[in-house]
């Protein structure tokens, strides 16, 4: 039986499960922080001067992030910013959707690359950028184009942007901890936490059992929340593709956008791993052909397809109407 939401109900649900992650990251990191002390310590108290310090780190990161990460992601992908005279098509669809969205016009930026894609950032609709492909301008028609354009303000307006700002740091914080406490623990041999641990055997006991628990999460930890991280993120797809038909009330111009995308096999080469969730499909395709289920960036191209098919009450594709896209499925 297939269960239909309406798009209220699909944003609130996802607003729960962001909350949701934050507070998960937020007690991985508490509690790897505390583990690390005690590790180092030998003193269950030890650890908790750690905990505040690995939520300064995480909140620093957040800072920088806040105000500097959307410059950041632009640089990295190589986006210039283009004006009315460079891109009238592009600006001319981003302000028909900008007042149909009620948000401010984005500042729009053009990656030179012939691979068809494109991605919003910022932290809210005032400081937003959209970064559109010179192959998606080339490849897509004015209906696919503003398909993906809505997609795009859709992460704006439902604040998709600053969740992938906010979140991706505080994961990357969890990873940058159980990276520097690997290292140091592999120069030192594990003793400068023996240096400063109790002379007592329970001590040295329990310093012992919590270094080995420390090294577990050191390595599980970032795993853990990277999965939990795309999990939410693919459910973020879903519903960007949801309200952009309810944006463009037509959802056929996104779902042969996501199809051409999807087919076309060329990478987009200034995209990696650390920037792959933001585009609105995966760009790095010999990632996306070893990355599947939990570890994946993104959501199936025909679930996407048939989301927006049940979105308007038409019946879901069966796998061999897209057998051109077999081998993406």
């Amino acid at each position: 039986m297939i269960v239909r939401q309406t798009f209220h109900q699909q944003i609130a649900q996802n607003k729960r499960r962001s909350w949701l992650l934050l507070a998960v990251i937020t007690a991985v990191l508490i509690v790897f922080g505390y583990v690390i002390g005690v590790a180092w310590t030998g003193d269950p108290g030890g650890g908790l001067v750690f905990i505040p310090a690995a939520l300064a780190l995480s909140g620093a990161l957040s800072a920088a992030a806040w105000f500097r990460g959307d410059s950041a992601v632009l640089a990295a992908s190589r986006a210039r910013q283009v004006s009315e005279d460079d891109a009238p098509q592009v600006m001319n669809v981003l302000r028909e959707l900008t007042l149909s969205a009620g948000i401010p016009m984005p500042r729009v930026f053009i990656i030179d690359d012939s691979a068809p894609n494109a991605f919003a950032t910022g932290r809210d609709p005032e400081h937003a950028s959209v970064a559109i492909t010179t192959g998606l301008l080339d490849k897509l028609d004015r209906e696919e184009l503003q398909g993906v354009m809505a997609h795009e303000l859709s992460h704006v307006r439902n604040y998709d942007i600053r969740f992938s700002l906010l979140v991706g740091v505080m994961v990357g914080s969890v990873a940058l901890i159980a990276d520097m406490f690997l290292r140091v623990t592999w120069l030192s041999g594990m003793t400068g936490g023996r240096r400063s641990r109790s002379s007592n055997a329970s001590g040295g006991g329990l310093a012992a059992v919590m270094m080995i628990v420390a090294i577990v999460l050191a390595i599980v930890a970032p795993i853990f929340g990277r999965m939990v991280q795309l999990a939410v993120s693919r459910e973020r797809e879903y519903l960007a593709d949801a309200s952009s038909v309810e944006l463009t009330r037509n959802p056929a111009g996104l779902e042969r956008a996501l199809v051409k995308m999807a087919a076309d096999r060329e990478p987009l080469e200034v995209a990696n791993r650390a920037t792959q969730h933001l585009y609105v499909v995966n760009p790095v395709k010999k990632l996306d052909e070893s990355s599947r289920g939990m570890f994946s960036t993104h959501p199936a191209i025909m679930d996407r397809v048939n989301r927006l098919r049940q979105l308007t009450g038409q019946p879901p594709l069966e796998p061999g109407a897209l057998a051109q896209l077999a081998d993406l499925n």
